[in-house]
């Protein structure tokens, strides 16, 4: 017997509502958008036959949403989640999960308690590149592993008036992009030894972080990840060497392009990448082009349906999001001290 499609709700009308949730939970068959709450007047026009809430608590009281999925500012994910979860809510929490640890430890215990899914949005784990990657990895395409590195630039030269950087509370780059390429690095290969960071605020009028490098120390190898506002090149997104060969990948995975242009994830080949976007492999044989896997953001959406119906593992559990927000935390430590600072009794 099929399952019933899942009640979904919205908190949050802006980008990534519309260009990371909305698109799967309409095209998928698994579910069915029955709220959105914003302030927006543009909602009546774009969904003029689901509920419309003028607020986010309004939404989490009087819907019928079986899946609440929190797209709102980073300040506000913990009392909404709170929230919801209180009100017997399925929860998907939009990346970063919160802006303090011992937020997160309270909403993950009362998801347990409530017997809940609380999932963050970690869709970069679904990245074509990121999937291929993995892949050569576990394949052992680069020998011994010894330097892993990961870039995620951009070229915002003047701060624009948006509350990912004007926020106070998880506002800045090491909140937004860091923790895409934090969560992606622990899925590799797990904690590291110890951090290095260098966070720093560098664009005139801006009060957040908006340049890190951070370094994360492994008994085999090293993990360098970047990110900041004044890169204009295109994105330097990997370089991997290992004793077999090194993998150069440029560019960002165009899912996010492809939704923003309106095209709707409806069949396994909407996020192909062309063969120029294609990353290289170079070795004593030469250079080699790698074909990107596919990437499918879409996937984390049917775990999800799994997950809520059928009782499956979580696509990406709260616990393990949680683990970016300690590094982050101690990423900002480490550049306050300027020093190299060790994991072990820290997380």
């Amino acid at each position: 017997m099929a399952c019933s499609a899942i009640k979904t709700a919205v908190i949050g009308y802006g980008f990534s509502a519309q260009t990371f949730h909305i698109p799967f939970i309409t095209s998928l068959k698994e579910f069915e958008l029955t709220a959105i709450s914003t302030s927006k007047q543009q909602l009546q026009e774009d969904w003029p036959l689901i509920q419309h809430f003028d607020s986010a608590e309004a939404l989490i009281t009087s819907s019928d949403a079986e899946l609440v999925i929190i797209t709102a500012p980073n300040d506000v994910h913990f009392q909404l989640a709170k929230a919801a979860l209180k009100n017997g809510k399925h929860v998907i929490i939009e990346k970063p999960f919160v802006t303090k640890v011992e937020d997160g430890e309270v909403l993950i215990a009362l998801a347990k308690e409530k017997g809940l899914m609380l999932s963050i949005y970690h869709n970069r784990r679904w990245d074509g590149d990121f999937l291929t990657v993995k892949k050569m990895i576990d394949e052992q395409r680069f020998g011994e592993l010894k330097h892993f590195e990961s870039h995620f630039d951009r070229f915002r030269p003047v701060v624009r008036e948006r509350w990912k950087e004007q926020a106070a509370d998880g506002g800045g780059i090491l909140f937004d992009l860091g923790s895409h390429l934090l969560d992606q690095s622990i899925t590799l290969f797990g904690l590291p030894d110890a951090i290095t960071a260098d966070c720093r605020v560098t664009r005139k009028g801006s009060n957040n972080v908006d340049y890190f490098h951070l370094l994360l120390h492994y008994s085999t190898h090293l993990v360098v990840l970047h990110g900041d506002m004044i890169s204009a090149s295109e994105n330097k997104r990997f370089t991997i060497k290992g004793t077999g060969g090194c993998y150069e990948k440029l560019g960002i995975d165009p899912q996010e392009q492809y939704l923003v242009s309106g095209v709707m994830p409806v069949n396994e080949d909407w996020s192909a990448e062309s063969p120029s976007q294609y990353g290289n492999f170079y070795d004593e044989q030469g250079c080699t082009p790698v074909p990107t896997v596919k990437g499918c953001y879409q996937e984390y959406y049917h775990q999800v349906a799994k997950a809520i119906r059928q009782g499956a593992t979580c696509p990406v559990k709260a616990e393990d999001a949680l683990l970016n927000i300690k590094l982050i935390e101690l990423a900002l430590e480490s550049s306050r001290l300027g020093k190299k600072i060790q994991l072990k009794d820290t997380v």
